[in-house]
């Protein structure tokens, strides 16, 4: 066999297990965007689908739903007075924890109704708001829990300081998606 065919021979052979090892790779590759992209909101979904394959399935659905968004970001006006309602409930917080938690969750609800998620379905809500912003939305999910509690009179003041503090979490990244000083750094 001549040095070209031989040549051909081991860069065909290099494709071809280059090829393979590709579409063998590619369910893992996939697996580790979406524990990337969702982060704790992975290792939740499959928790609760009981599978890494039904839990990835159910994170593509929520891809594609929420590219079905007309999700946009606030307008400057709307950031501002956001802000200053949220600087209201931490003044409401010394008086009334438990309530400011509740306007807190009210606030947030506003927020994501005017950036374009969906409002009507907490469930919905909350698997649009994975997509984007699935880190701040573990701690929203920990302050609900919190707001649970305390509606039954089971959580503490400290409790309630932390459930404030993990919804703020939340509620800065909806609302400061898309603004020109966050427009590098934080997902819409």
């Amino acid at each position: 066999m001549s040095t070209v065919a031989t040549i051909a021979v081991v860069v065909v052979a290099a494709l071809v297990v280059a090829a393979i090892a590709a579409v063998a790779l590619r369910p893992q590759l996939h697996s580790r965007t979406l524990k990337r992209q969702f982060g704790p909101e992975y290792h939740r979904a499959v928790a609760a689908h009981g599978t890494a394959k039904a839990a990835e399935q159910d994170l593509e659905e929520r891809l594609r739903r929420r590219r079905d968004l007309d999700v946009k970001p606030l307008s400057a006006e709307a950031r501002e007075r956001y802000r200053n309602d949220w600087t209201d409930i931490q003044e409401e917080f010394v008086d009334t924890p438990e309530q400011a938690l509740i306007d807190a969750g009210r606030l947030i609800g506003r927020v994501m109704h005017d950036r374009g998620y969906p409002s009507d379905d907490h469930e919905e809500s909350l698997a649009a708001l994975s997509v984007d912003h699935a880190r701040a939305l573990q701690g929203y999910r920990r302050a609900r829990v919190v707001a649970r509690r305390a509606q039954e009179g089971e959580a503490g003041t400290e409790e309630l300081r932390e459930a404030v503090v993990n919804a703020r979490g939340l509620f800065t990244e909806l609302v400061d998606a898309g603004s020109p000083s966050s427009r590098s750094t934080t997902p819409s």
